[in-house]
């Protein structure tokens, strides 16, 4: 309903979204104490998002009990979708949805935002899990990321690079395997030599999927698969 009227968050300029989401950094913060500020901040978003969304549902529903043969051409519901929209363009993941309209991601005022996303989920992951988890956002955003205008920018170029060796390090999370998307389109020396250190570290996860990342690099036309994962694993363990 909102997003076919192009009446997302992408709409809005840089100034905007930095008034609704910049408490969001604190999210990143390498001090608990920030850090719990944000999570108590979201906490807050998150239950008047839901709320928003009870009143538009429920205004929905009456108007179908009503035999209202167009709800969405209603006044008092297209307000509660509005409202809806704008309570949760103040929290996450709702604050980031909202970028169907515009045409380069790259010149989309809200990556910030994105990427803050997403840094949040590789950095703390434990703390995103319990508070804001949506794998599927997750993925959208990735994929959203994973073009060559992001790749010719240096500030989410080098946001993107750290994000892949995040990920390669760790033990696999949902939708982790989308980064190869990420990695084809960042790809160069500095992301390769952060590749192969991992891929020669102790950290076991850090060898498997790094190696497995500079094996596709290597070939851009394979496609990134669970068969192709499988088959790759099973040749490198024999």
């Amino acid at each position: 309903m909102g997003h076919e009227k192009g009446r997302g968050a992408d709409m809005d300029d840089a100034r905007a979204w930095d008034e609704r989401l910049a408490w969001t950094y604190g999210l990143i913060s390498k001090d608990p104490a920030e850090r719990a500020v944000a999570l108590d901040h979201l906490a807050s978003a998150r239950k008047a998002t839901a709320e928003a969304a009870a009143r538009f549902n429920s205004a929905l529903l009456r108007l179908q009990e009503q035999g209202v043969e167009n709800p969405y051409e209603v006044p008092a519901l297209r307000s509660a979708w509005e409202e809806r929209l704008r309570v949760g363009s103040r929290s996450l993941p709702d604050g980031v949805w909202y970028r169907f309209d515009h045409e380069d991601i790259a010149s989309w005022p809200g990556l910030p935002y994105a990427l803050l996303f997403l840094e949040w989920e590789a950095r703390f992951p434990d703390e995103w899990t319990l508070t804001a988890k949506e794998w599927g956002t997750k993925e959208l955003l990735i994929r959203h990321l994973a073009v060559d205008s992001i790749g010719r920018d240096p500030v989410a170029r080098a946001k993107l690079i750290d994000l892949v060796e995040i990920v390669v390090r760790r033990a696999y999370r949902c939708k982790d395997r989308e980064y190869v998307r990420i990695a084809r389109v960042v790809d160069g020396p500095p992301l390769r030599v952060r590749l192969e250190a991992a891929r020669r570290s102790e950290n076991p996860w850090a060898r498997l999927h790094a190696g497995y990342v500079l094996w596709l690099l290597d070939r851009p036309e394979v496609p990134n698969s669970r068969r192709v994962w499988r088959t790759w694993l099973a040749d490198t363990q024999q």
